[in-house]
């Protein structure tokens, strides 16, 4: 009922911009901008953690941007779903195209789950819906797009808040899992070539989509090796299928930063969290 609620008065009542406060709009143009108008550019936290796919983000997580975020995912200010989708669609589509990849054929976006506990007293599932404003937004400039949300927590982990890179890598260490309905249908999209993007609304140490990319390695080796183990040599989808990537609205500005003299190296580092 609550993210019904939110729906409605969305659309019906007068609000205020979620990045300055500006009356009646959404979303002012200033803020647009600001959100979406910067370089996509791949991003790595200090300390990286092991694990870590390639991950590219539309904007820094401060001022304007942290702002909506926050609006969105807090807040309930639902119709910027779509302005952050439109940035989260540009980094994927810069993902998609990382370490050797075409850039072309189908995406699957697979959410980072929030906790059942934090989506009942959000009222939504503020990653998702970002995904599926994505993904509308890639299908119409013509790239296949879909969100397939296989992933889920497997246990209760604690509220990330104040935990530092150490204590975030233990809190979710173990914690995701493939659902076994979204097994078969993650393997066929693979098979048919589809390139696996994981995307959360933001990134700070790294710790979420570093797990959820080990869930996703777990369950099937073209997770892990370039090509089907079970496909005949030569087959279909045969070397379709590198690594998981990841994209993200924002991430914090000193994940920006260590990249401004080697934006286009493609080498995942391990490390201590």
């Amino acid at each position: 009922m609550q993210g019904w609620w939110r729906e409605i008065a969305g659309l019906v009542l007068p609000g205020s911009c979620g990045g300055c406060g500006s009356p009646r709009t959404a979303l002012c143009p200033s803020c647009e901008a600001e959100l979406t108008g910067g370089a996509v550019r791949r991003v790595r936290p200090t300390p990286e953690p092991v694990g870590l796919p390639v991950v590219y983000a539309a904007a820094v997580y401060e001022g304007v941007t942290r702002a909506m975020l926050l609006e969105h995912k807090e807040r309930g200010a639902l119709p910027l779903a779509g302005p952050l989708g439109v940035a989260l669609a540009g980094a994927v589509a810069a993902a998609a195209g990382a370490c050797g990849g075409s850039g072309g054929g189908s995406l699957l976006l697979v959410p980072v789950p929030s906790s059942r506990r934090s989506v009942r007293a959000r009222g939504h599932d503020p990653t998702r819906r970002i995904a599926l404003a994505a993904a509308g937004r890639l299908r119409r400039t013509g790239r296949a797009a879909r969100v397939l949300p296989v992933l889920r927590q497997r246990r209760e982990v604690a509220d990330q808040a104040g935990l530092g890179a150490r204590g975030r890598r233990a809190n979710l260490a173990g914690a995701l899992e493939v659902a076994a309905s979204g097994r078969r249908p993650l393997a066929e999209a693979v098979r048919a070539g589809a390139r696996v993007v994981l995307v959360d609304d933001l990134m700070t140490t790294g710790a979420s989509l570093a797990e959820a990319a080990r869930a996703l390695r777990s369950i099937h080796r073209p997770f892990m090796f370039t090509g089907l183990t079970d496909s005949p040599k030569g087959g279909a989808g045969e070397g379709q299928f590198e690594q998981p990537v990841g994209a993200v609205v924002a991430s914090s500005p000193s994940s920006f930063e260590i990249n401004r003299n080697s934006r286009g190296s493609c080498i995942v580092a391990g490390g201590e969290r």
